[in-house]
């Protein structure tokens, strides 16, 4: 279910960058995983990690875009984070927003 949401969004995305009179640019054919995943438990934290990042992506169109755009970027936002509290068990304050550091790393 998870994985047909992403595919549909890709393909939404895709559209709009070709609207928007740009190209979009391919996925890359493999990705390095953030950590080993040797177990159904890992598996499940990087379902969760890869949605908080899917989460933090859709955040900055949120602050990037106006209307519309920016309205269809915040459901994807919401149902990222919806995924990402189911996978992980509970979910987080603010999704989408991942704590940077200042200018002095405080």
């Amino acid at each position: 279910e998870a994985y047909a949401a992403h595919r549909a969004r890709r393909d939404a995305l895709t559209r709009t960058v070709r609207d928007l009179g740009a190209t979009p640019v391919a996925s890359a054919p493999a990705y390095a995983l953030p950590f080993p995943v040797p177990d159904t438990a890992a598996a499940v934290r990087l379902a969760a990690e890869l949605e908080d990042r899917v989460a933090g992506v859709y955040s900055d169109l949120v602050r990037a875009a106006e209307g519309p755009l920016r309205q269809e970027a915040a459901v994807a936002l919401r149902e990222a984070a919806v995924r990402a509290g189911r996978w992980r068990g509970g979910s987080v304050a603010f999704p989408g927003l991942a704590e940077r550091p200042g200018p002095t790393g405080s």
